[in-house]
């Protein structure tokens, strides 16, 4: 009960409707909303004062113009222009095509380095994450409109977990309104009582359903109930190239749909641990040479052990970013 375990099909006790009925999910969510408060507080003097007002109040923070020209130039160049051992995973009409930010794409990219130690990019990931770790990176492309197939569950509206997990996305190229782009309801990262009695009447419904997504633990809504909820409809960030956007994803969020073929290219960061944790650090993962080398293990992993903990990311060869 007290990891980040989320799925009401695969734990008995999670999915208990008599134990939810007497408050388990709620408390479960509850304790770990208060739990990274306590982090975030003893992280948030690296951020700006207008970064750290914006955060608080929306559960994101979009910044243009993030990298200095040249140095966005630089990194866009040599990234579009190389071609590394890509994974994909598709879901419904769209592919999402990832590549580990791992040494051989370091040593390729040289200006993913100075990405990477950015003080401001540090300083928005960790907060978010209520974490001082380092997240997982990669370049990541989403190609929309795979023919003759369903909708793409990721543009429903949802929250990718009951806890605060932190995903980011600097936009390598301007992303139109019609091509996909992320979508956000401001405010929705915070745990009001409303919210918690949205939780805790989810927690008794999602194993029957019908709702695959919702019953592993990534609750959908619909935009209708939002106002409910007293929230407004999502923003849109239909946003130029070298935006960066840094999220909650306990907010509700998804990716709007795409009206035509398409291809987003961005860095990705992702950052999710156990939300009960008291200490905001003490990760061995972060440590030089070892950082760099999680996402390869982690992949490598579910390769080996792909029967008992499943592999969505089928090897995809040898590609350069904005390929079909």
């Amino acid at each position: 009960m007290l990891t980040g375990a989320k799925s009401f099909l695969d734990n008995p006790l999670i999915g208990s409707e008599r134990l939810n009925r007497q408050g388990l999910h709620a408390g479960r969510v509850r304790l770990a909303s208060t739990m990274a408060q306590r982090r975030r507080a003893r992280l948030a003097s690296a951020v700006e004062p207008d970064d750290l007002a914006m955060f608080d109040r929306d559960g994101f923070i979009e910044k243009r113009d993030f990298l200095p020209p040249d140095l966005f130039t630089a990194l866009r160049e040599q990234l579009l222009a190389w071609a590394g051992p890509a994974r994909e995973m598709v879901q419904g009409d769209t592919i999402t095509r990832r590549y580990a930010a791992d040494p051989e794409m370091l040593r390729a990219v040289p200006a993913m380095h100075s990405v990477m130690r950015d003080k401001r990019w540090r300083a928005l990931a960790r907060y978010a994450a209520s974490f001082d770790v380092e997240p997982l990176l990669y370049v990541q492309s989403i190609l929309s409109h795979r023919r003759d197939a369903p909708p793409d569950p990721q543009t429903c509206l949802h929250a990718d977990t009951f806890h605060t997990s932190m995903k980011a996305w600097l936009l390598l190229e301007d992303v139109a309104a019609d091509e996909g782009p992320l979508s956000y309801v401001a405010g929705s990262h915070r745990l009001t009582p409303e919210r918690l009695a949205w939780e805790r009447r989810r927690s008794l419904e999602v194993r029957d359903a019908g709702d695959f997504l919702s019953a592993r633990g990534s609750f959908r809504i619909e935009a209708g109930e939002l106002a409910a909820l007293g929230l407004p409809q999502p923003t849109v960030f239909a946003a130029p190239a070298n935006t960066l956007i840094v999220a909650d994803t306990f907010g509700f969020h998804a990716r709007r749909p795409s009206t035509k073929p398409s291809t987003r290219i961005e860095l990705f960061g992702y950052s999710r641990r156990n939300p009960f944790l008291p200490f905001t650090g003490f990760d061995i993962w972060s440590l030089p040479g070892i950082a760099q080398r999680r996402v390869p293990l982690l992949w490598l992993t579910h390769d080996i052990y792909r029967r008992w903990i499943g592999q969505p990311w089928a090897k995809a060869g040898h590609k350069r970013p904005g390929d079909d």
